[in-house]
């Protein structure tokens, strides 16, 4: 029986050192597997970590909007504090369209006219077209030439000085560069030229007077 108790112990001691050498021999192979992979997953994380290190060194950015800049339109204008004068613009004066226009041998002369029926006639005859009258030297102190039609009259006995233009005969321009008496109709007189501007103006030939509006 004693022996039996012993074949037993060994028998126990056998399966008890098999199965300690069994669990020395799995833990062997499984340690280079669990090595292995700790290996893979700190090798995996490493990334991540340094993606994270990465993410962390770019700069925040402002969440604040630009505020827009405003227009011209919208920025606000100074106020005075004082009325701003007004000042009504210059117009420019205009020839009257009624004026009677008169040139002698092409230089024109200014004419102060008579208000009567005979330039207002006169007038009426340049409406649409200018009046050429040709003119000719008579007595060494005048210009004559025809109108081409008959004027209103209203004689008087006149003595003229340079520069005087009547009508004569009711059909007859005449200007003076002299003086003479007669009875005329007055139409008007020159200024702005002297007696001897006149007389070179008017007694060197017959000379051509146009009139116009």
């Amino acid at each position: 029986m004693r022996k039996g108790f012993l074949i037993f112990l060994s028998l126990c001691f056998v399966i008890l050192l098999a199965a300690c050498n069994g669990e020395q021999s799995r833990n062997e192979k499984t340690a280079p597997t669990v090595l292995a992979a700790t290996t893979a997953v700190t090798e995996t994380t490493q990334p991540t970590v340094a993606a994270t290190q990465k993410v962390s060194s770019i700069p925040e950015t402002q969440n604040t909007a630009a505020e827009p800049t405003p227009t011209e339109a919208e920025q606000e204008q100074p106020q005075n504090n004082y009325d701003q004068p007004e000042y009504e613009e210059e117009q420019p004066q205009e020839v009257q369209s009624g004026d009677l226009q008169m040139t002698i041998g092409g230089t024109a002369v200014s004419v102060a006219w008579e208000d009567n029926d005979a330039v207002q006639s006169l007038k009426e005859l340049c409406k649409d077209q200018p009046l050429t009258i040709y003119m000719s030297m008579y007595g060494g102190f005048e210009q004559v030439g025809s109108i081409g039609t008959s004027l209103p009259q209203n004689d008087v006995k006149t003595t003229t000085s340079a520069g005087d233009i009547v009508l004569y005969s009711g059909d007859q321009m005449v200007v003076f560069y002299g003086s003479n008496t007669w009875s005329y109709t007055r139409l008007g007189h020159i200024t702005g030229k002297t007696q001897a501007e006149l007389t070179e103006l008017l007694s060197n030939g017959s000379v051509i007077i146009t009139l116009t509006i």
